[in-house]
């Protein structure tokens, strides 16, 4: 059968490249490994590989290679490792992260263009959103993480206020600092929640794309994200504010401020769960297989 032969000739370049790009990727699982905010990294390629085998069976498997867009993604890898090597002559060689971010997305590229050359677009198309969800195995730069911590400081701090104002909580707030009665909450950027924020990223693409059928519906869920992040933030600046106020200034040093994240980001989950279970109660049809791909 043609297909098989052109996935063995896939599997052989594959295992190539992974033998090219090993030290880095080697580098980016021992990274993952010891990383609280790219722990999820190591999940990424599994999350792919199932959600194309559960699809199996609705799958075309008829190759048409697709040249144009392999030597487009096979230049974009190459143009990676080129910035890359130019900037490290240059001595402003990138830190760890940035690097292994750079190293994976030209792993990334290589192995997308070596897949559209021998599988072709057609099969592509159908598992785009398992090869697309790859991405995620790059770890966001560090220019990117202080960004994301900043906006979520302010945002956090603002929604916190928020919730102080609905309670008729006395508080003055100034940029990150929440001045309460006798006490005053300093939003740090361990309160960002970014690790919190980019699970539930990945879950509600997952969610979309498994369980809803229209492609508003899936956007909709994945906007979601942001406010839910936002709110849950805030709310939990919130309750280590009102402990503090009410109870004593040492629980700022409780368990509930120091390891209380899962117990908010699992609160946070009510009301994604039942906006999911809303829009799939909507659907036009009835839910549809992991792939919209035609039987052959």
């Amino acid at each position: 059968m043609a297909f098989r032969l052109q996935f063995k000739r896939l599997a052989i370049v594959t295992a190539l490249l992974l033998l090219c790009f090993a030290r880095p990727l080697a580098q980016l699982a021992l990274f993952a490994l010891h990383s609280e905010l790219f722990s999820y990294i190591l999940l990424v390629p599994a999350i792919s590989a199932y959600l194309i085998w559960i699809d199996r069976k609705s799958l075309s498997l008829q190759p048409h290679p697709c040249w144009p867009a392999a030597l487009f993604c096979a230049l974009a890898g190459s143009a990676i490792l080129a910035a890359y090597s130019l900037a490290a002559r240059s001595g402003h060689a990138p830190a760890r992260q940035d690097y292994l971010a750079m190293m994976t997305l030209s792993f990334l590229c290589f192995f997308w263009g070596a897949s559209l050359a021998l599988v072709g677009s057609k099969l592509l198309r159908q598992i785009a959103f398992p090869v697309g969800f790859l991405v995620f195995a790059a770890p966001l730069p560090v220019a990117w993480v202080a960004w994301v911590d900043t906006f979520f400081q302010y945002t956090s701090a603002a929604a916190a206020a928020g919730f102080f104002h609905l309670c008729r909580t006395p508080m003055l707030r100034d940029g990150l600092e929440v001045h309460l009665p006798s006490f005053t909450l300093k939003v740090g950027p361990e309160c960002s929640g970014i690790h919190s924020t980019l699970v539930l990223l990945l879950t509600s693409l997952m969610a979309g794309y498994m369980f809803l059928n229209r492609l508003w519906q899936r956007a909709l869920l994945v906007l979601l994200v942001l406010p839910l992040a936002i709110l849950r933030n805030g709310f939990r600046i919130f309750v280590i504010g009102e402990l503090c106020v009410h109870i004593s200034h040492d629980m700022i040093d409780s368990p509930i401020h120091r390891q209380g994240g899962p117990i908010f980001f699992a609160l946070s989950l009510i009301p994604f769960f039942l906006v999911l279970v809303f829009l799939r109660k909507f659907n036009s049809t009835a839910p549809r297989p992991l792939s919209a791909a035609p039987q052959t």
